[in-house]
């Protein structure tokens, strides 16, 4: 029975040069558009990103700093001393410095992946297929390489899981033969012989205890249980002194890591603070539901048990479609699998050790998150590199079907992306240049789609490639945000310096992108999306009133204003920039405007002084 890890004969004829080429794509995707405004990410970025700041401003690396009511605590502190760091302590403080890290550790996470298969399959091309389908998940898009949490976490915490894969994914260490010879001469078995001894384990301690200082200390539950079991799994036969030498060490790790996120209490001059605000709110909330435990995990909805059963599927994103049917394909080698073996002696199809870890690692990451009350695929984010291991090594065995709704999907996409960058264009926010390599690109995309559509044997392969083209077709799309059209004259930023501006501020920290745009000034946040469909004497009444008590206004375009703000004549438009909505009322996009984005999703801002 042939194994999945092996190539099949069309990838050993094929050429390695294309893979190599789709990895460098998939790099440089990564760091375009690294300092734009509107990279995939959620708001919380911008809260990280303000205590950061105003710790920073402290000179001080603890307590942590922030004017948020109930938003100091939210995290560890390593996540902000990353961004100090990184930003100069505020002489580099740009979203560029601030996002270069989380880059880093996503390529070194890939660069694992592709590691491992090459040592488990020695296949060049499955390694590089790895690496690609890692980077090309839209959750590793979106959380890998802004400044959260998810990329450095899903290092630190997936090391000791890497480390366990390298070893038994080298074909020779711990060959079929070795094992058969020693479960019939009664000598040491391989796998007892190379366990990881206690040193090891404390290594590991100190990895996970830097990735619970990025994230949480109870990520420690899925990370032991996994290392656990992971160990266990292996070994021909369970033994009471294996199981308790190993819980000791795997406890022992578990000590450590807790050791050094305790740091934190230990040096932060308020740990009364720290205790409340992170573990009592932060953390212990999460297990707590007023609606009932049951009810929530059983009744549907976001936080069911079923919607977390999805998790790796929708954390896929434009390949979800790709992992159902890498669910099949494995379901569909298990049972033939068993079939086998109830025929056949079973040491004569045994599946890859570290095909099993893989499966224990997305299992039990799986299973520990469904206790909690709060359920969420962010929290499988750091198993991604196990899933996309997984579907490199099954492939050529997931059929083709599944890879065409994919394919599709893509195609709409850049049809999309490609309509906006148009928009962009009548609107005169985009260069010439600008408009041509995103239309260029999108037209290089939908070529692959059509391609893969055509031709069963390239349909893999542009499906992955059609995936990360998406992602290239957005981050050209908005680069014309994050250039002139999106930004203030230089002249202007130099005319407000050290002044008292009211900016829009709709959700926790939306402010902070201000200190981007409008650096050396003090901001003074309110509700402005709110005002978009007020009455337009009531807009008028609140402009007037932010006038007489700011030296300048940031005003958001209402429905009423066209190419200039209410207050004038009475006031001064110092500039204008243009903005994405991110949030839209009722009936605002409608099948009638749905091909004209240049009406509902861009509008103007402008900088106003009385």
């Amino acid at each position: 029975m042939a194994q999945a890890s092996l190539p099949s004969s069309t990838q050993k004829s094929a050429a390695t040069w294309p893979w190599w080429l789709l990895c460098l794509l998939a790099v440089g995707v990564y760091l375009l558009g690294l300092d734009g405004q509107y990279a995939p990410t959620n708001g919380d970025e911008l809260v990280y990103t303000h205590i950061a700041r105003l710790t920073a401003a402290s000179g001080q690396w603890l307590p942590l700093v922030s004017e948020l009511d109930h938003m100091r605590n939210t995290k560890p502190p390593l996540l902000f001393w990353q961004a100090m760091v990184a930003g100069g302590w505020g002489s580099n403080w740009s979203m560029a410095a601030l996002r270069a890290p989380s880059v880093l550790y996503t390529l070194l996470t890939a660069a694992a992946v592709g590691l491992i298969l090459r040592r488990g399959t020695r296949d060049i091309r499955t390694a590089l297929l790895g690496a690609c389908l890692f980077l090309a998940f839209f959750c590793t898009f979106r959380f890998g390489r802004t400044y959260l949490t998810s990329a450095p976490e899903t290092f630190w915490l997936g090391l000791p899981m890497l480390m366990l894969l390298w070893r038994f994914a080298k074909p020779t260490e711990v060959s079929d033969a070795s094992q058969r010879q020693a479960t019939s001469t009664g000598t040491t078995h391989p796998l007892r012989s190379h366990r990881p001894g206690w040193g090891t384990h404390i290594g590991w301690g100190l990895a996970i205890g830097l990735g619970l200082a990025y994230k949480s200390f109870a990520l420690v539950a899925p990370v032991a249980a996994t290392l656990w079991c992971a160990q266990l799994a292996p070994l021909p036969e369970l033994r009471w002194r294996d199981v308790l030498r190993i819980s000791f060490q795997v406890g022992l790790t578990t000590v450590v890591a807790l050791g050094l996120f305790g740091l934190w209490f230990v040096l932060d001059p308020d740990p009364a603070a720290v205790w409340q605000e992170f573990v009592v709110g932060e953390n212990a909330g999460k297990l707590n539901n007023s609606v009932g435990y049951w009810r929530t995990a059983l009744a549907g909805g976001g936080f069911s048990i079923w919607a977390l059963a999805l998790g790796y599927v929708q954390n896929a994103g434009l390949l979800a479609f790709v992992v159902l049917g890498l669910m099949l394909a494995g379901a569909r080698a298990a049972w033939q699998r068993w079939r086998y073996t109830t025929q056949h002696a079973p040491q004569h199809a045994p599946l890859p050790a570290y095909q099993k870890l893989l499966l224990i690692w997305l299992g039990v990451w799986l299973l520990v998150f469904m206790l909690p009350s709060q359920r969420s695929a962010r929290y499988l984010i750091p198993v991604m590199p196990a899933l996309a291991m997984l579907m490199a090594l099954y492939w050529q065995r997931i059929a083709r079907g599944w890879f065409v709704p994919s394919l599709l999907l893509c195609g709409v996409f850049m049809a999309v992306l490609a309509r906006i960058a148009w928009a962009e264009n009548d609107l005169a926010m985009s260069s010439v240049v600008q408009f041509a390599l995103t239309q260029g690109a999108a037209g290089v995309g939908l070529a692959l789609v059509i391609a893969g559509l055509v031709r069963a044997v390239w349909t893999r392969a542009c499906t992955l490639a059609a995936t990360l083209a998406v992602f290239a077709i957005f981050g050209l799309a908005t680069a014309p945000l994050n250039g002139s059209a999106g930004h203030y004259p230089t002249e202007t930023l130099a005319r407000v310096q050290h002044q008292t501006i009211a900016v829009p501020s709709s959700f926790n920290g939306q402010f902070e992108r201000f200190e981007f745009v409008l650096p050396g000034n003090r901001l003074a946040p309110y509700d402005g999306d709110a005002r978009a469909f007020l009455p337009v004497a009531e807009n008028a009444a609140e402009l007037q009133r932010l006038l007489a008590t700011h030296d300048a206004v940031v005003w958001l375009q209402t429905r009423a204003e066209g190419n200039q703000p209410l207050c004038l004549p009475e006031c001064t438009v110092l500039a204008q920039r243009w903005e994405v909505k991110g949030r839209h009322q009722s009936g605002e996009i409608t099948l009638t405007n749905l091909w004209y984005p240049q009406r509902w999703l861009f509008r103007r801002e402008w900088l106003i002084s009385r």
